[in-house]
């Protein structure tokens, strides 16, 4: 499954989204897309949100370096 976390009115969540359809398109790929808004109802240390979009892929952050990270929040 991939997942993308992110705060509403975020401007770059849309063209990641776009993005992320179009390449398993291209690659003929049928994946699952959950789309997130991260609100005060929601935990940015639960999802392991790094800042908005967060995209990730069977619950790991799609940047290697970002999954050894222990501080999330809004941003």
């Amino acid at each position: 499954m991939v997942e993308v976390f992110y705060l509403e009115g975020c401007g770059c969540a849309p063209p990641t989204i776009r993005q992320i359809e179009a390449t398993a398109a291209e690659m003929g790929l049928a994946i699952e897309l959950k789309k997130t808004v991260i609100d005060k109802n929601k935990s940015a240390s639960e999802l392991r949100f790094l800042g908005s979009p967060t995209v990730q892929i069977n619950g790991l952050d799609i940047d290697p370096a970002a999954r050894s990270c222990a501080v999330y929040g809004f941003g």
